[in-house]
């Protein structure tokens, strides 16, 4: 084997290494910083079309749940209005919805369904308005109607659920997330994090052959 080959070789591995050094750092941080998109909802979309890197990343529903609600708090910032998301053994939205005059406490519980394109369906188990006795569709209008969410997050009141497009959010890093795995009983969390090798400034590996 030449010597310059043996140099490609070992500058190669040094620079991946170097890579996911850095990646683990701007990971955690892009994950607490996580912009409001400007893009709409879009089911089903994958834009991963570029030279990169996947990465797993596990980690708890009581981490999860701190770093949700952090990004609620900071979507809100600017309204009035106020919601909570708890993740127990399954997800929990608590809020209040304006009726009339005043406000009435709202608790819907959702069930998390994981798609194909690592987006999130959170599928309505059960759902509450205050001591109001009003369809379930109704009060989800409401919910579409008053409560300010994320462009990327779409509530359908025909179909009872919630969509999170995880994939449509728009990262200040340029890292792609999706969701890989969610299982709230056995606290069990798993997302996939893909960073485009231009992300870090170096030019992708060539080929092996």
């Amino acid at each position: 084997m030449s010597k310059r080959r043996l140099n490609k070789k070992w500058k190669r591995r040094f620079y991946t290494l170097l890579a996911v050094n850095i990646v683990v750092v701007l990971i955690i941080i892009s994950l607490i910083y996580w912009p409001v998109a400007d893009t709409e909802v879009s089911p089903g979309s994958d834009s991963y079309d570029e030279e990169s890197s996947e990465f797993v990343v596990r980690t708890t529903k009581e981490n999860l749940n701190e770093l949700v609600n952090a990004y609620i708090d900071q979507f809100l910032s600017d309204t009035k209005h106020q919601y909570s998301v708890s993740l127990e053994e399954d997800v929990h939205l608590m809020g209040e919805l304006p009726v009339f005059s005043s406000t009435v406490p709202l608790s819907v519980h959702l069930e998390p369904l994981v798609q194909e394109n690592g987006d999130v369906i959170l599928k309505q188990k059960s759902i509450s308005i205050g001591l109001l006795e009003l369809p379930n569709k109704k009060i989800m209008e409401y919910i579409k109607k008053y409560l300010p969410m994320p462009k990327w997050v779409s509530v359908d009141p025909q179909k009872e659920e919630i969509y999170v497009a995880v994939t449509e959010m728009d990262i200040r890093s340029n890292f792609q997330v999706s969701i890989e795995h969610i299982d709230l009983e056995a606290n069990n969390l798993a997302f996939k994090i893909r960073v485009p090798y231009r992300t870090l400034g170096i030019e992708p590996p060539p080929p092996e052959f």
